[in-house]
């Protein structure tokens, strides 16, 4: 028998307090992508500040170590990350990484937190449309960053035209990416008094709390239902019992470890690509942006125009793919798609890597684009979704964020790939084209293996209440059960002790 309540939720007509969870929960979203992709710039203005003196050969050039932590990595350490101390290059580095270090953990916390929140609230036929629009809230981030980066380079450009050279770095560039770091802390600031204001998600009030009074009466502020819609008639159903087995017990295991592996690996292959692809664009910039013969803010101004073009034309049409076809589709079928056709293009950029070579070709950056469209509209959305979706209300949020976890360790084994690929350059600072055909290859078969064990490992749960994902190991257990007793007519075995 199901809660009044929860059924609501999943038969709930779409309002505007569904859109209103989107821009409110997905505002974290928004700065972590800010924060993410405004790096690229920022690591030209810093290697332009505080490089200046570097051998010919470094001029300008921060470590690629150095740019691949702060690329791997609340509006508050947003803010810090402004304020980072003193103006020599080691205070600085050093202060914005410990920033960028606790900026992490308060991302970190929001992503399982928003994914689970916009589940809950959503109703079972549009969840996944609108958990993947809160999602696509990382495209917005990523085109602001890159619209704030251009904005403030052209003003001080304009600002310090007479003063201008190409090898010169004036001081005031040392503003521009404090600047950029501080305005990212704006959407997030705007938007905490609302996050603050939210109420409990009804499932984790009435499943984790025990307390279905105060979950009815905080769904019937938020959504257009009367009380007497989703009021319990009987009170005794209300005394549920208390979790009948811990998150680290073998029942647990027993009942979602597959799930559990299914998400949490996924998740690691994909940002083992995703990151070595956001890395691989300060190869890109090298060859095609022309960056040698420019001034600070021109510099910056290019790498943030050419981060908006990817956004507009790959990254974000890829998102708002996944919007519309994820419940008509299905979460399984798509990221099953999308690693496949990542790899594909993976091997395309890396088979032939000695034609693309190091020289300037439209065919490369259009195969580099699509890297991105099929990772938005594939693994990079729905191993944010399907987390949410599958395991129980008081485990939901933990899974997310562990599956999230290891992503980040996928992230750092692409760190440590990008790096192996571009530490072994020529003497034009360009990765050689050995290197560079292995690492491709290479990560389009961890995309064939993502596609792999999304086939063997991942359930649908397309179409289906959260209630229902929750409980199909039950339903599996049960059908045993039955099969057992058919063929076993004299064998009466209780059913609530059955195990698989």
């Amino acid at each position: 028998m199901a809660l009044k309540v929860l059924h609501a939720l999943d038969a709930a007509k779409i309002q505007y307090y569904h859109f209103q969870a989107i821009i409110i929960a997905g505002m974290g979203l928004f700065t972590d992508a800010y924060d993410l992709f405004c790096i690229p710039p920022i690591m030209k203005l810093l290697g332009r500040v505080y490089y200046e003196d570097s051998p010919a050969n470094d001029k300008y050039q921060i470590p690629t170590s150095c740019t691949c932590y702060h690329a791997w990595h609340s509006p508050a350490c947003s803010i810090g990350c402004g304020f980072s101390f003193g103006r020599t290059r080691t205070c600085v580095l050093v202060s914005l990484g410990i920033f960028r270090f606790f900026l992490g953990l308060g991302i970190g916390g929001d992503y399982p937190l928003s994914a689970t929140i916009m589940s809950e609230f959503a109703n079972k036929k549009t969840r996944g449309a609108f958990v993947a629009a809160l999602f696509s809230m990382q495209g917005l981030g990523i085109l602001a960053s890159s619209i704030v980066t251009m904005v403030l380079s052209k003003i001080f450009e304009a600002a310090a035209s007479k003063n201008l050279s190409e090898d010169h770095t004036p001081e005031d560039a040392d503003i521009v990416w404090r600047l950029i770091l501080v305005l990212g802390a704006v959407p997030a600031g705007l938007t905490y008094y609302w996050r603050m204001m939210m109420p409990e998600t009804a499932r984790y009030t009435a499943l984790v709390e025990n307390n279905v009074p105060q979950a009815t009466r905080d769904m019937e502020k938020v959504l257009d239902v009367s009380i007497s819609r989703i009021a319990e008639d009987d009170l005794l159903y209300l005394q549920r019992n208390p979790s009948p087995y811990s998150l680290l017990s073998k029942q647990f295991f027993r009942r979602h470890g597959v799930d559990l592996f299914a998400c949490a690996t996924t998740w690691l292959l994909l940002d083992i690509a995703f990151y070595s692809s956001s890395l691989f664009q300060s190869q890109i910039y090298k060859t095609y942006l022309n960056l040698e013969k420019t001034n600070v803010y021109n510099e910056a101004f290019k790498v943030a125009f050419f981060q908006a073009m990817v956004a507009l034309i790959a990254a974000i049409p890829g998102y708002w793919f996944t919007v519309y076809f994820i419940d008509r589709v299905g979460r399984r079928k798509i990221q099953m798609m999308g690693f496949l056709f990542m790899g594909l293009v993976y091997f395309a950029l890396g088979i032939p890597y000695g034609y693309w070579g190091n020289r300037e070709n439209k065919g490369f950056l259009v195969l580099y684009g699509l890297t991105f469209f099929f990772a938005n509209f594939g693994p990079n959305t729905t191993t944010f979704i399907v987390p949410a979706e599958l395991f129980p209300a008081r485990f939901r949020s933990t899974c997310h964020g562990f599956s999230g976890a290891m992503g980040k360790v996928g992230a750092f084994f692409g760190t440590l790939g990008f790096l192996w690929a571009t530490n072994n350059s020529d003497g034009d600072n360009l990765p050689r084209i050995r290197e560079m055909r292995i690492a491709l290859i290479s990560l389009g078969g961890i995309c064939l293996l993502g596609m792999a064990v999304t086939y063997l490992f991942t359930r649908e749960t397309n179409g289906r209440s959260l209630e229902e994902n929750e409980d199909e190991y039950t339903e599996r257990c049960l059908f045993r059960c039955d099969m057992n007793t058919d063929s076993h007519p004299n064998t009466s075995v209780p059913r609530e002790v059955i195990t698989p």
